[in-house]
């Protein structure tokens, strides 16, 4: 028995959901959370052993949120996990090894490694860190898109990589994937400004949970002029993207691209609402 149930968040995912049900096999506990896929993901995963919920999509932080209420785990650790990741042999291991002596910790935090054009993002990745193994009761999520993971307790680390290709079904998908993150995130900019969004620029630089902290950057850089410019910047040279080579530069200007997108769409709220 392995301990550890298995999330897997999932909308019209054919193409990718094979490689990450292969990858999560070890668990005897799958759950499939699906928006009512339109296309053969619900049979795959039956097909699988998998079990399935669906429930339409609302958003991020809702959606999540409900599943973690609603669903029937089998065992109290439950790792989430996105149809186009992959959990690597050296992650199964370190995911077993927490659950089965977890102290204190009510969840733990792992590395992804995103991959374009055959390349590992080891620089130009904009967040490389993500909470996934944890106690579903002590876990719930905020904003309406990219959500933040809160955790009711102690957070550890895990060793491990989980392996992420967000271009797997090509750029133009995720660009219409993005079209929609946006929409989500000129939302949120609005919520927060109409609800006056808790934000400390102290808390920036010296919050001891990075997902704390991570918050208050993302309420700092929606304060800031020229988004897309500073995005690029800080992607590219900040974290030297160019040492990607021509993948680092190309996600760089796709992030760039999304920024303005955002910033667009808020402006369009803005004229909306005035």
């Amino acid at each position: 028995m392995s301990g550890v149930s298995i999330l897997i968040l999932t909308k019209n995912e054919q193409q990718d959901l094979p490689g990450c049900l292969a990858s999560v096999a070890w668990s005897d506990d799958i759950h499939l959370y699906d928006s009512v896929s339109t296309d053969e993901t619900v049979a795959i995963a039956r097909r699988a052993g998998a079990h399935v919920t669906q429930r339409p999509f609302d958003n991020w932080a809702a959606h999540q949120n409900w599943g973690l209420a609603n669903i029937r785990f089998k065992h109290p650790w439950v790792f989430y996990i996105d149809a186009d990741e992959r959990m690597t042999p050296e992650l199964v291991q370190a995911v077993q090894a927490a659950a089965a002596k977890p102290g204190d910790a009510v969840a733990f935090r792992l590395q992804r490694r995103d991959f374009f054009m055959g390349t590992w993002l080891a620089h130009v990745q904009t967040s490389p860190f993500y909470m996934r193994l944890f106690r579903p009761e002590k876990m719930r999520y905020e904003r309406l898109v990219n959500p933040i993971s809160i955790a009711d307790g102690p957070v550890a680390q895990l060793g491990g990589y989980l392996d992420h290709f967000p271009f797997s079904k090509g750029v133009t998908h995720w660009l219409e994937r993005h079209n929609s993150y946006s929409s989500f995130e000129a939302r949120q900019i609005m919520d927060n400004r109409r609800g006056q969004a808790a934000f400390s620029l102290r808390k920036v630089f010296t919050a001891a949970d990075f997902h704390e902290r991570r918050f208050h950057q993302k309420e700092l850089f929606y304060r800031l002029p020229l988004r897309p410019v500073i995005k690029f910047l800080l992607l590219y040279i900040g974290k030297r993207g160019f040492l990607d080579g021509r993948a680092g530069l190309t996600y760089a200007m796709l992030q760039a691209i999304y920024e303005y997108m955002i910033v667009l769409k808020v402006r369009e709220l803005e004229r909306a609402s005035s």
